[in-house]
């Protein structure tokens, strides 16, 4: 915010946190927007969302340096909880903020490490904002980002042309059995939520592969309660999210997975319980926007690939309200959410040579 302030940003905070920027036009029109997120998970690096933004900050710099204003406004923003690790949905803030999640419910979110509020938390941090959460009148949004993962690299291509991000499930699975001696208890009289669990996981993992394609599957966090080498499991929850750019198989992933889950636990006489913790189907950006993003990086003499986005994005919320695009540079060995995530300096500047072409056009734009 400091950094906006010292550009001659205006600087708004809304009610869920999330921060907008802008640098005034010429012109009373609907400002074009760019940024991203700057929160990340534990084992998060530095380029993950923060890049985005600090490209949108250093565009606003050099048009600033030039002593240039374009005729639509620029805005530079970041938006609360794009991770959604401790607060689920992901994408919070963005969704709030386009309308598709009740800011009070939103606030009401409990944290899975320690049960704060969403609310309790932006105050604590001093940035449950004055703003109002609402549609924002935006011509049209583009985010730059990392890729996080490796296909740019493996393919030797400077520039990804995002033209869409894949559908997202996210559910949490409880299995609740019976606590027992590991040791004198038969195997047919148990009734295990660890093995319920485990197998559930299995499965998820043959459902892969068995759809092939962009079908990804993951099972990132299971707990054990009470957790003893020699005891058998009361308890098991796991987080299942599942991935694909097709709607209609991801749907139909999501139900065998539910119903395998479902079958298992009668069958070990254990309880079975769910909850979704975010559902959102494929989205497809604005065709128009995703041919500027190529034809600027191309007349930048860059390689560039079309491609679709694996992560989720604010960019997905936003293309809700306004026409979006995004903008792919290359990361190292694939890694990211991890502290060695890394994206070559002359990369990161390709990147943000082509948000600034992209952004010009559109904010010259009647």
């Amino acid at each position: 915010v400091a950094h906006m302030q010292a550009l001659g940003m205006s600087v708004q905070v809304d009610a869920i946190g999330n921060v907008v920027a802008t640098y005034a036009g010429n012109e009373a029109l609907p400002p074009v927007m760019t940024g991203s997120h700057i929160d990340t998970v534990r084992t998060g690096g530095l380029y993950d969302g923060n890049y985005g933004v600090m490209a949108g900050l250093e565009v606003v710099a050099t048009l600033r340096d030039a002593g240039l204003r374009t005729r639509r406004p620029i805005q530079v923003a970041f938006f609360s909880n794009e991770e959604g690790a401790r607060f689920q949905p992901d994408m919070m803030g963005s969704l709030v903020l386009v309308g598709g999640m009740p800011l009070q419910e939103a606030l009401a979110v409990k944290a899975v490490d320690n049960g704060a509020t969403v609310s309790e938390e932006l105050q604590r941090i001093g940035y449950a904002g004055k703003a109002p959460v609402g549609a924002p009148q935006v011509d049209c949004f583009v985010e730059l980002h990392i890729e996080q993962g490796p296909v740019l690299e493996q393919q030797g291509m400077q520039i990804g042309v995002v033209e869409g991000v894949q559908g997202i499930c996210w559910m949490e699975f409880s299995f609740d059995g019976t606590s027992n001696h590991a040791g004198t208890t038969p195997m047919a009289l148990r009734h295990d939520a660890g093995v319920c669990a485990m197998r559930t996981a299995a499965f998820i993992a043959e459902l892969v592969a068995r759809y092939g394609g962009r079908q990804l599957g993951t099972v990132g966090a299971l707990q054990l309660k009470p957790n003893l080498i020699n005891v058998i499991p009361a308890q098991a929850v796991m987080t299942v999210d599942l991935r694909n750019t097709d709607g209609a198989l991801l749907q139909q992933a999501q139900a065998e997975v539910l119903a395998f889950a479902r079958q298992l636990a009668a069958e070990q006489g254990v309880r079975f319980s769910h909850r979704q913790l975010a559902d959102f189907a494929p989205v497809a950006f604005d065709a128009a926007l995703v041919t500027s993003v190529e034809r600027h990086a191309q007349a930048q003499g860059l390689s560039t690939l079309r491609m679709p986005s694996g992560a989720g994005h604010d960019a997905q919320m936003l293309a809700r309200v306004c026409s979006t695009a995004m903008v792919f540079v290359p990361s190292a060995g694939g890694l990211s959410h991890n502290v060695r995530e890394h994206t070559d300096a002359e990369q990161l500047v390709q990147g943000a040579n082509v948000l600034l072409q992209v952004l010009l056009e559109q904010a010259q734009r009647a």
